[in-house]
């Protein structure tokens, strides 16, 4: 693995700030709106679909530009940062990988995280590039920016639709990072368990990934082999009663959804 190329929201960076001062402009309790983004997620909706809900109609970007001119915009400093951001893009650096931040976000956005002076060789945010996820003109770019071959650069994110299967398709290996609402919800997905060449639960996990990038055996402690069984033996001993394994297949079910459909 050459380059790695890493998400920003949910990712790098926790979304705890970014829908506290949206419940705040919107005058509702934080837990409503992080109830609300759960459902959302749950459904396969995007996040901000819970904007909506408290404000039927409501014009997202136009709201944005209403809180930065409140003097109310956008925020990012060290505390954002999840802990494990710094040593793993640091350890990746000294192993000879080149680090990239791409993911969506405002220009601001970018002229943030940069201010915060990452280990990486490139930070830049969508609206920089003037293209989001999951149009395959940014992962064009991601594969530009990269400097490797397809095969060798490595895409990390946590949102299936907006980072895995746009990353696959355009070539690239991809690690799929279970942390947020949508790496948690989506993780044992049978479509992310079939799309993912590495399934994470940490950044630092991607150090050991560096090396055994070509390895067939499960990687790390969030790591599947490249054919993976997603559905277990319906005769296994390991639920102890009929009615929790009617609760266990109903989950399943809830959690498989049309999860390729998202946007």
């Amino acid at each position: 693995m050459e380059t790695i190329v890493l998400d920003i929201g949910e990712t790098l960076v926790r979304d705890d700030r970014h829908w506290a001062s949206w419940a705040d402009w919107l005058g509702v309790p934080p837990h409503t709106l992080g109830a609300l983004v759960g459902a959302a997620v749950a459904q396969g909706r995007e996040a901000t679909d819970a904007l909506r809900i408290l404000r039927p109609g409501m014009d997202v970007e136009e709201a944005c530009r209403a809180r930065a001119a409140a003097g109310r915009g956008e925020h990012l400093d060290e505390s954002d940062l999840y802990q494990d951001v710094r040593p793993a893009l640091g350890e990746l650096r000294a192993a000879g990988v080149r680090v990239v931040v791409a993911g969506d976000g405002t220009v601001r956005a970018g002229e943030l995280l940069r201010a915060l002076d990452l280990p990486a060789d490139l930070v830049v945010t969508s609206d920089e590039w003037g293209v989001r996820k999951p149009d395959p003109e940014f992962f064009a770019r991601v594969a530009e920016a990269s400097g490797a071959a397809p095969e060798a650069t490595l895409y990390v994110g946590d949102h299936p639709a907006d980072d895995l299967f746009p990353a696959a398709a355009a070539g690239l290996r991809t690690a799929h990072l279970r942390r947020g609402p949508y790496g948690h919800w989506w993780a044992d997905h049978p479509d992310v368990v079939e799309t993912a060449d590495f399934r994470i639960d940490a950044l630092t996990e991607l150090v050991a990934l560096v090396g055994a990038a070509g390895s067939a055996d499960p990687v790390g402690s969030g790591g599947v082999s490249p054919d993976p069984d997603p559905d277990p033996d319906p005769n296994s001993d390991s639920v102890a009663d009929p009615a929790s394994a009617s609760a266990s297949v109903e989950a399943k079910v809830v959690r498989r959804g049309t999860l390729r459909s998202v946007r």
